[in-house]
């Protein structure tokens, strides 16, 4: 079976979504690995800004926000 695998940036708020990949590289993988966002981490989609940009998430208890070309470099699987 085929997994559905999207840019985080996709998911709608009020879902949750589990990693799968990461694909940026530098430092600003670093950074999404030091924020907890490895291989099966769940993370939920909170609430956009009224700009739209960036979007809270929670992942591992924590409220981080995550602008959309951040956000569109992290694979998830949709829950």
């Amino acid at each position: 079976m085929k997994e559905n695998i999207i840019p985080l940036s996709l998911i709608p708020c009020g879902k949750s979504a589990k990693v799968k990949a990461i694909t940026a590289e530098g430092t600003l993988r670093r950074r999404m690995l030091d924020l907890g966002l490895v291989i099966d981490t769940i993370v939920k989609s909170l609430r956009k800004s009224p700009s739209g940009d960036p979007t809270a998430y929670e992942i591992r208890g924590a409220v981080i926000a995550l602008r959309s070309e951040e956000a569109s470099k992290i694979m998830v699987e949709p829950l």
